[in-house]
């Protein structure tokens, strides 16, 4: 595709946008999503400059997606998301059509939640790491990149709970750590701590620091207790930095084996990592466990989304007895 012209010599358009959205601490994933979702606007108006376009366009654009793409609800509020940003943050437009858009309606569905026995099928067929982050996802109720991002520091392991930095909405909170995982995920960080100390002597060995903490501490990249507990198994180039360094575990290789799992025990529900996650929530509901507790172990803003897992309950049909069984 054709680079994005630039207009009295300005920074080009994507950079512009890339420099907002870093000001404000979005994620790299953030980032990549934004800037398609502005390529692919600019490339369906035939690259009109979006200062040339208005609601009319912007309509235009989220119905193809509706319409002759077939997108989802979620995926259009996103697509949308990344408009508004680029009329509000990067151009600092006050435009009376912006506030006319309308977001499509999400439909409400029940989260896939899988049995206790299920789980164990699950977790029976993977090994090693996998199976290591897998259990973390089920035992504790994080997000899988919450998981895949878990620094070494992060993990008490007098205390038994893990501390998860800047989670979904930019929120730390404490959350539980299983105790049927401390001594595997001890032996884990062995075997990881000796391949630090074998990248160190090499020369090598630092990590990424989010928030300029690197030039705050400029030491710490090296540092054991900075270092990812899942690892890469190799380096990669830092897409912002551009420096070679050991990235996170990728997470497309935890679903990838979740899903041939899942496909091995026979299981015929749409679950991914995340359904750990629901389960989580789901079993310590089942057990008695009250809804606040489960509500800050999952980092909900609003108890009514940790309420969202009474519908799914084990009590068959919302715990109503069905007449036929009278």
């Amino acid at each position: 595709m054709r680079e994005l012209y630039t207009m009295d010599e300005k920074p080009r358009l994507l950079d512009q946008m890339r420099e907002q959205i870093r000001l404000r601490h979005y994620s790299i994933r953030t980032e990549r999503v934004y800037c398609e979702w502005v390529r692919r606007f600019i490339r369906f108006h035939r690259y009109r400059h979006p200062l040339e376009m208005g609601a009319a366009e912007v309509e235009a654009f989220l119905s193809d997606l509706a319409v002759r793409r077939h997108v989802s609800a979620s995926t259009q509020n996103q697509a949308l998301a990344a408009l508004l940003f680029l009329y509000q943050q990067v151009f600092k437009a006050d435009l009376p059509w912006l506030g006319e858009i309308v977001r499509a309606k999400k439909p409400v569905r029940l989260p896939v939640v899988l049995s206790v026995v299920e789980v164990q099928q699950v977790l029976s067929h993977l090994d090693g790491e996998l199976w290591l982050a897998a259990s973390l996802l089920y035992g504790s109720g994080m997000r899988l990149m919450e998981v895949m991002r878990l620094r070494v520091k992060d993990v008490d392991f007098v205390r038994r709970e893990i501390l998860i930095r800047d989670g979904k909405g930019m929120k730390d909170r404490v959350t539980v750590l299983p105790q049927r995982v401390i001594e595997p995920l001890k032996r884990h960080l062995a075997v990881v701590r000796a391949m630090h100390q074998a990248e160190l002597q090499g020369g090598h060995g630092d990590v990424y620091l989010p928030f300029a903490l690197e030039r705050k501490y400029p030491q710490a990249p090296w540092d054991w207790a900075w270092q990812y507990v899942f690892p890469a198994s190799g380096v990669s180039r830092d897409p912002r930095s551009g420096k070679m360094r050991r990235h996170h575990l990728d997470e497309k290789r935890v679903q990838r084996a979740f899903k041939a799992a899942v496909k091995a025990v026979g299981i015929t529900k749409l679950a991914t990592p995340h359904t750990l996650r629901h389960s989580f929530a789901t079993h310590l509901l089942e057990s008695g466990q009250d809804i606040r507790t489960v509500q800050e172990l999952l980092g909900h803003t609003d108890v009514k989304t940790t309420m969202f897992y009474t519908h799914v309950l084990n009590r068959g049909g919302l715990g109503v007895l069905s007449p036929l069984d009278r």
